[in-house]
């Protein structure tokens, strides 16, 4: 019989063959390619003893022991984990042993997406050997798929799971509250892991109440419910039933007038809902609250919540809904009654039509050891100054604690950087305010003309710092994940520093290792330099490898050599997959279509 080339035994290596013995599908990196054929090369003559050589060479990772190699598998993403299989005969059966990390948008895609994912997600719940840690899949596979789903939940391979995610995806333009009226109960199983979860997510299913009358969680900490059907009762059994829970998400419940909280471990709550009504009854180690989205006539009532720190996003155009702190009442962004002052919170957000010091100044007297604020600017910019200065006599008396200030959708009027320059000359303990701009005011000019505008050279605090960022966009209402309730400033941009990393999902990874992207020319029109359109471009940047020109189409206000260089950083072009290219070249306007191509710019 002829003997396999190399060829053959790498792809003998690599074989999808998820029942047998061989490893499971791993798919290919440009790094694996390389090693490929060294790998081949190996094993076509071994050498005698070659099993003992490869024994005494093992790195010091591959001398620990079975259990603890199978925890470090079993926290790498379900493709990463199937090809340590590759790594060395050590190796090899780990990974089917380890604790299963199984999640279904980490496993590659076909044409025909949703069955072939299915397939696999049942081939490598039967084929696995060992326990379960984790389990992600589409919510909406529990109205869809219910028997498929039942019958991964009662395998074997998922006994003592930890995190149970059923995560909610809403189409666009799709109203959460119709798709809830038409949900189904989810299938039994789904909490035959109620002894063993630390972390779930359920959504898009009706919760009946004989389902979740006698649930316990006794080790669950973290809970998310979203766009789920439930009643009252249930709700309270639920969390009255997890004694150790610490993060609870609640998002577009349905059936549900009121929340009242009573939990003796809660620290974070997040909460989108078109309730009347949240109620915090009694929790003593609540340290977060956080409004996701408000209905507009909400009423929140803090009875005991002694360590709460952060608060917000308390918009002002809601003006019927109401926070009440014991006797004092928040009325929109208006203090309607100040008997009580609430010392705890340190960090508070908030959403105001336009910057006013009044508003302001009134919340910090409630909140007189305030250190953090988030601001931001919900209408456009005017530039009047409505400020009336009432409460001028309170600042000889008012205790500025302030120590950041963070101003979003900053566009340097003159009301803003009045507001701006209030803070600045009053904040005696100040160490930082962040201007959050637009990517057409990143540059130096700006930065020179504000730093004049809020007089930092007559600064209250000599140790403030003014600083500038563009293209942050994150909002506590754009938290669609119970992890995010556990940070300790859930309001803070968490965008990666410009160029230092590529925050494009990949969910088009498998098509880029068989296809290739053949753009020799891009022109991206009205850019702004905003994080969506730079991630977009980096996209291509970095995995476009006949690329020669990438144009940028922008606006007079942007054409300049510090928008070109701010550009040329953030879009990496030194990782650009062509090298043919060096530049980023920017046009301001097109001005001649009778060409032969027509969309080029004759400029």
């Amino acid at each position: 019989m002829e003997s396999a080339g190399p060829s053959a035994k790498r792809e003998q290596l690599a074989a999808p063959a998820i029942h047998g013995n061989a490893p499971l599908p791993v798919v290919p990196t440009a790094e694996a390619i390389d090693l490929e054929p060294a790998v081949a090369e190996r094993s076509e003559e071994p050498s005698p003893g070659a099993e003992q050589d490869e024994e005494e060479s093992l790195d010091h990772i591959s001398r620990l022991p079975d259990h603890v190699l199978g925890e470090v598998i079993s926290l790498l993403t379900i493709m990463e984990g199937s090809r340590t299989q590759i790594l060395a005969s050590r190796w090899r059966h780990l990974w089917r042993a380890a604790p299963l990390n199984l999640d279904f948008c980490g496993l590659p895609a076909s044409n025909n997406m949703l069955p072939s994912r299915c397939a696999l997600v049942s081939a490598i719940i039967a084929a696995h050997q060992g326990s379960g840690r984790r389990l992600c899949l589409p919510a909406r596979h529990l109205q869809c798929r219910a028997d498929a789903v039942d019958a991964w939940l009662r395998s074997h391979a998922l006994d003592n799971l930890q995190e149970l995610e059923f995560y909610f995806c809403c189409a666009k333009h799709c109203d959460p509250e119709l798709v809830i009226e038409a949900l189904l109960p989810p299938p039994a199983s789904i909490f035959r892991f109620s002894s063993t979860l630390r972390a779930a997510t359920i959504s898009n299913c009706y919760l009946v109440d004989d389902m979740v009358e006698t649930l316990r969680f006794p080790h669950l900490r973290k809970l998310a419910l979203m766009c789920v059907k439930i009643s009252e009762v249930s709700l309270h059994n639920i969390i009255s039933g997890c004694p150790g829970l610490e993060c609870l998400l609640l998002s577009t419940i349905s059936s549900i007038r009121c929340h009242r909280i009573n939990s003796t471990t809660l620290r974070s709550i997040g909460i989108r809902s078109s309730s009347e009504q949240l109620i915090i009854e009694d929790a003593p180690m609540l340290e977060r609250l956080l409004y996701l989205e408000m209905n507009m006539q909400m009423q929140i009532l803090v009875i005991s919540a002694p360590k709460l720190e952060t608060l917000g996003c308390i918009p002002e155009k809601y003006t019927d809904s109401k926070i009440v702190f014991g006797s004092t009442v928040i009325q929109g962004l208006r203090i309607d009654s100040l008997a009580t002052v609430v010392r705890t919170v340190k960090i508070l957000s908030i959403h105001m039509l336009f910057f006013d010091q009044d508003m302001v100044i009134d919340l910090m007297r409630c909140f007189p050891c305030l250190e953090k604020l988030y601001a931001k600017e919900k209408s456009w910019p005017w530039d009047g100054n409505p400020w009336h200065r009432k409460n001028w006599d309170l600042l000889t008396s008012l205790d500025f604690r302030l120590k950041t200030i963070v101003l979003r959708c900053y566009h340097g009027t003159r009301l803003q950087a009045h507001f701006a320059t209030f803070f600045v000359q009053n904040a005696r303990m100040l160490e930082s305010m962040i201007l959050e701009v637009e990517s057409c005011d990143y540059n130096g000019d700006f930065f020179e003309k504000q730093h004049e505008m809020l007089q930092m050279e007559n600064r209250a605090s000599r140790g403030a710092r003014l600083s500038f960022t563009t293209g942050c966009h994150h909002d506590v209402s754009g938290i669609m994940h119970v992890d995010d309730l556990d940070l300790a400033d859930p309001f803070a941009c968490r965008k990666v520093n410009q160029g230092e990393k590529n925050l494009w999902r990949r969910k088009h990874l498998n098509f880029l290792r068989s296809h290739e992207i053949r753009l020799k020319t891009i022109v991206m029109r009205y850019c702004r330099g905003i994080w969506a359109q730079v991630n977009f471009a980096s996209f291509f940047v970095l995995n476009a490898r006949v690329l020669e020109s990438i144009r940028l189409e922008v606006a007079p206000c942007n054409y300049d050599e510090g928008f070109f260089e701010e550009q040329h950083r953030m879009l990496q072009m030194e990782k650009r997959a062509s090298r043919g290219k060096k530049n980023v070249e920017g046009i301001h306007d097109v001005s001649d279509l009778d060409l032969a191509h027509p969309f080029a710019c004759g400029c």
